[in-house]
C-alpha cells in the first residue's frame, strides 16, 4: 500500500473511532430489559404522533423493537391508534379483528387481507405478534372508544378499496351501491391490475376513470351528513368507507402518474399517507376524544426528506409533512443495521428469499454505529450535544425495501443523509435476521450462501 494511502486509511480510522467514542457516551444499550426505552419515553411527553422506521422491510428485529416501543406508548402514554405503511382496506380487516369483530380465528387469518405483493411485508410472524397484542389489549375495554385501532395509510390497494366501498354501501344503501358499481365499472377492463390501468391511460389506450372515482367520493361525503349517527363504531365504519373512496381517487392518480413522473408519484404517495394520517387524527379527536398515533413505516418515509439528498431532488416524505403540519407533536425514530440477513425479493413480484445483508459501506452512519460496539442501542442526543454534532453531517445511509440487490448495493440502496436532522432518535441493531413469512416458499426457507413499486420502499 502506498504511504499516502496508508496515511489516509490511518487518519480515517482514527476519526471513525473518535466519533464512535463520542456517540457511545450518548448511547443507551438495548438489552431486553423493561427499562430499555425509558430515555425515549421521557422525550415523548408532548408527542401525539410517533413514527417508527426501519432500514429494511424484512428484518425481524425492527418489528420486535417497534412492538416493544408501541406497547409502552399504548400502556403508558395512551396512544390509541397504530397506522402502518399498508393499504387501508387490508388494515381494516385487522382493525375489526383486534376489536373483537369479524370471524377470523387468529391474527394470521386477520392478516390475510394483505394479498398484494409484497404480502409477506405484513403477513409475517412478527406482525402477527403485534396484532395478537392489540387484540389482547382491546379485550380489556368494552367501549370501542377506549380501544386501540389499526389503520393503513397507503394507496396501492385500488381494487380492494373499490370492493370495500361497495361492500359498505350494500349494507347501508343498496341503491347507492348499484350506482357505485356503475361508476367503478370504468376500472373493470383491467382485471384487478392497477399497473395495467396506469399504462393504458399513459399510452392513450384507455380513458382515465378519475371523474367517476371523484364522483363516488363526493357522494360518500354527502351521505355522511344524511346517514344517522349511532356511536363510535358506526362512525368508524362510515369513516373507513369514505377513506376507501378517497384511496380509490388517490390510487387512480398515482398509477396514472407512476410511469410518466416517478418523482411526482412518490410525492403523491407520501402526501396521501400524510393526508390519511391527518384525517385519522381528526376522526379520533372527534369521536374518541383524543388522537395519539404510532406509525410503522420505512425509514425512507419516516425520516425528514429535507435532511437527505432525496429532499434536494424535490422529494418529500411523510415524516417531513408531519413535522411541517404538527411541529414538535411529531417524533421520528429511525432504525438501522450493519449486516445480517433479510427477507427480500430479487426483483419486483418475485418470491421472498433469505438474503445476506452486506456489511455497511465505509462512510455510512451504519458503519459509525457498528463501531460504537453495542449489539443494539438507542441514540437520541439533544441538539447541541457532542453526539448530535457528530451526527449532524452527511453520511451514507442504507435503505432496503422489498427488493434487495447486493450486487449494485451502492447505487440501488444508498443515499446521503444527515441523521441528526432526519430523525429525532435512532435504534441501531448491529446484526439483524430475516423475518418469517406466514407462508414460506422454497426460496425463502433455503436461504442464500455467504424498492415498493416502482421504488420497492
Amino acid at each position: 500500500m502506498p504511504p499516502e494511502l496508508k496515511t489516509f486509511v490511518s487518519d480515517r480510522r482514527r476519526e471513525l473511532y473518535r466519533s464512535a467514542v463520542i456517540v457511545r457516551e450518548a448511547s443507551h444499550p438495548i438489552t431486553g430489559a423493561e427499562s430499555d426505552y425509558d430515555p425515549l419515553m421521557s422525550r415523548l411527553n408532548d408527542a401525539s404522533i410517533v413514527m417508527l422506521g426501519e432500514a429494511t422491510h424484512g428484518s425481524r428485529e425492527f418489528y420486535e423493537e417497534r412492538l416493544r416501543i408501541t406497547r409502552r406508548l399504548i400502556e403508558e402514554h395512551d396512544f390509541n391508534a397504530v397506522a402502518i405503511e399498508g393499504d387501508w382496506p387490508d388494515a381494516h380487516r385487522v382493525n375489526r379483528y383486534i376489536r373483537g369483530a369479524g370471524d377470523h380465528p387468529d391474527a394470521a387469518a386477520a392478516l390475510g387481507g394483505f394479498e398484494r405483493f409484497p404480502a409477506w411485508m405484513w403477513r409475517n410472524e412478527e406482525s402477527a405478534e403485534l396484532v395478537s397484542y392489540l387484540r389482547q389489549h382491546n379485550a380489556r375495554y368494552r367501549s370501542e372508544v377506549e380501544q386501540v385501532g389499526f389503520y393503513g395509510l397507503d394507496l396501492y390497494g385500488l381494487f380492494s378499496a373499490i370492493e370495500a366501498v361497495i361492500e359498505y354501501l350494500d349494507e347501508v344503501d343498496p341503491e347507492a351501491a348499484g350506482i357505485a358499481r356503475d361508476r367503478y365499472s370504468c376500472f373493470g377492463a383491467f382485471s384487478g391490475d392497477p399497473q395495467s390501468y396506469g399504462q393504458a391511460v399513459t399510452l392513450g389506450v384507455s380513458a382515465p376513470c378519475r371523474r367517476a372515482a371523484v364522483a363516488q367520493l363526493v357522494e360518500l361525503r354527502r351521505m355522511a351528513f344524511t346517514l344517522p349517527r349511532d356511536g363510535f363504531a358506526y362512525a368508524d365504519e362510515r369513516f373507513l368507507a369514505e377513506e376507501n373512496a378517497r384511496c380509490v381517487t388517490a390510487a387512480e392518480e398515482y398509477y396514472r402518474t407512476m410511469f410518466s413522473d416517478p418523482r411526482g408519484s412518490w410525492n403523491m404517495r407520501d402526501r396521501h399517507m400524510a393526508d390519511t394520517l391527518d384525517h385519522l387524527i381528526a376522526h379520533l379527536d372527534r369521536y374518541a376524544g383524543r388522537a395519539k398515533v404510532v406509525v410503522w413505516a420505512h425509514n425512507s418515509h419516516v425520516g425528514d426528506a429535507r435532511a437527505t439528498e432525496a429532499g434536494r431532488r424535490g422529494e418529500l416524505t411523510l415524516g417531513q409533512l408531519a413535522r411541517e403540519r404538527h411541529g414538535h407533536e411529531a417524533f421520528l425514530v429511525g432504525m438501522t443495521t450493519f449486516d445480517g440477513t433479510v427477507t427480500a425479493a430479487r426483483d419486483w413480484g418475485e418470491p421472498p428469499e433469505v438474503r445476506e445483508v452486506l456489511p455497511a459501506h465505509a462512510g455510512s452512519v451504519e458503519e459509525l454505529l457498528h463501531h460504537v460496539g453495542l449489539d443494539t442501542l438507542l441514540l437520541a442526543p439533544a441538539e447541541g450535544t457532542r453526539a448530535y454534532r457528530e451526527l449532524n453531517r452527511a453520511f451514507g445511509e442504507r435503505a432496503i425495501g422489498v427488493v434487495y440487490r447486493p450486487e449494485t448495493e451502492r447505487q440501488s440502496h444508498y443515499l446521503t443523509a444527515n441523521p441528526a436532522r432526519q430523525f429525532d432518535a435512532i435504534v441501531h441493531v448491529d446484526r439483524t435476521t430475516a423475518l418469517t413469512p406466514l407462508e414460506t416458499v422454497a426460496s425463502w426457507a433455503g436461504g442464500e450462501p455467504p424498492e415498493t413499486y416502482p421504488t420497492s420502499l
